[in-house]
């Protein structure tokens, strides 16, 4: 790391960072509707968002800091295990693809707003929704965390901020201006903030990833050298090119103590410093836009599925809309302890941890969306069996920087092999759900009202009543 602060990437950082705040309160007048006091219009951007629109809004949302520092800090620091992230992001878009059609389907049918809405909707079990909801926002929580590490990695490579010796304010500075500037921009614009500067987070990750894949290996002499001399250092280290030897990690040279430093610190060695601070905006602006979407999120979750429905049922729109406003300060508050009271430097932990909790709402979630066979209080006490294992499992796993909550695998109960936490806590889950089911349909226990048909998981852009794009001056009144 250089010494002091990085003065001319800190300025094209903070160019990009003022422009896309500024962009990020502009938004609210971006497609206006009618009425804009409605949770439609603040939450989900009036509906009125097209393919274009959404396809930069998922970019934004899906590569992430998690991306460009946690998963790099996981290799830096635990070598080929890292590559996980890998087969995992192969693996799961052909997954979604076969679930989340039914339900943009069936959502645009009913007009629901959140996955809880939808649980409700088709078991007929306010608890079983609020179970859904309250597992949403605990595992929102890590992941607006694991971004707001991300913006202070990078600065803290600039030299903004401080070292570890430095006192907790200052260090922690930069992170409490940047929860400032997500929460004022989000409060004030809702999704349209995010869908806004999306346009220019993506543009600047696609550019970035551009130059270093063909730039940085160019200055080190070329693919083959680099692997040449990752092959040298494991070979020396005996470890069988799966764990690096200390100290030993990159062909770049680069040396960090944090792991989640080591492709910003990478960015610093190699690249001119202005465009440093091109890629170290990349960084901060692509954990700026999840970070607002995951927020609004757990806020309509709360609105919807916590406040409206055993708080005030008789809440207005603009009732509803104002409380999201506010839940989503706090949702951002709780990311914020996160990141003061937990370890930092394996960053990734915080998504692993709450990718274990969003896990145990997929019998509900999926399972519902091709079946009706569940039983209501079944798939609840399956939800909590997983909920309560996966969290203390998790609990129990210490790492060389943190005494809980270290990683995501431990040995599966019976076998003695080392196992996903998440996966067998969901396997607990399953297995509780359908020998409930069969013990409470044998009992003949009351098993809700199905408020769809099956014609509302199909429904398709050009079907009778399905808007391709709901116009702005409409938007919140249609459904």
């Amino acid at each position: 790391m250089k010494d002091g602060v990085n003065g001319v990437a800190l300025g094209v950082f903070v160019f990009f960072f003022l422009a896309v705040t500024v962009l990020g309160f502009l938004a609210s007048r971006w497609r206006k509707a009618e009425n804009e006091h409605s949770l439609d219009e603040w939450g989900l951007g009036g509906r009125s968002f097209g393919t274009w629109i959404t396809w930069f809004l998922l970019g934004g949302d899906l590569y992430t800091a998690y991306t460009f520092v946690a998963v790099p800090a996981a290799i830096y620091a635990a070598g080929a295990s890292g590559f996980f992230a890998v087969p995992y992001t192969i693996l799961v878009y052909p997954l979604i693809f076969t679930f989340l059609p039914r339900l943009w389907s069936v959502s645009h049918r009913h007009g629901y707003v959140t996955t809880s809405d939808f649980v409700r909707g088709r078991f007929g079990s306010k608890g079983l929704s609020l179970a859904v909801a309250v597992t949403g926002i605990l595992a929102t929580m890590p992941y607006i965390a694991l971004q707001l590490v991300g913006i202070q990695a990078v600065l803290d490579v600039m030299g903004v901020g401080g070292g570890e010796d430095t006192n907790w304010f200052v260090k922690d500075l930069p992170l409490l201006i940047a929860f400032g500037v997500l929460a004022a921009y989000t409060y004030s614009s809702g999704l349209r903030a995010p869908a806004m500067i999306a346009f220019v987070k993506d543009t600047l990750i696609y550019l970035v990833i551009a130059v270093a894949i063909i730039y940085i290996p160019i200055k080190l002499g070329g693919f083959d050298e680099i692997f040449a001399k990752a092959g040298e250092k494991y070979t020396a280290a005996g470890a069988g090119g799966i764990v690096p030897a200390p100290a030993g990690q990159i062909a770049a040279g680069v040396k960090v103590t944090n792991g989640q430093l080591a492709i910003p610190q990478l960015f610093e060695d190699m690249f001119p410093d202005w465009f440093a601070g091109v890629a170290f905006a990349a960084i901060g602006i692509g954990a700026l836009v999840p970070a607002a979407i995951m927020s609004i999120a757990a806020a309509n979750l709360f609105t919807r599925n916590i406040y409206k429905d055993f708080i005030k049922p008789d809440a207005t729109p603009e009732q509803e809309t104002k409380v999201s406003k506010l839940v989503s300060l706090l949702v951002k508050v709780g990311a914020l302890v996160f990141v003061l009271t937990m370890d930092k430097t394996v960053a990734i932990n915080f998504q692993l941890l709450g990718g274990i909790w969003i896990l145990q709402t997929f019998p509900a979630l999926v399972g519902g969306l091709f079946t009706r066979w569940f039983h209501r209080w079944a798939l609840l006490a399956g939800w909590a069996v997983g909920m309560l294992y996966g969290t203390l499992a998790a609990y129990g796993v210490a790492s060389p920087t943190q005494k809980h909550f270290g990683g995501s695998a431990k040995e599966i109960p019976g076998i003695g092999e080392i196992g996903y936490i998440g996966l067998t806590a969901f396997v607990l889950n399953v297995v509780v759900t359908v020998i409930l089911t069969f013990a409470l349909k044998a009992l003949k226990a009351p098993d809700g009202i199905d408020e769809t048909s099956p014609a509302d998981y199909t429904a398709d852009a050009g079907d009778p009543g399905v808007e391709v794009e709901l116009p702005p001056a409409t938007a919140g009144s249609t459904h």
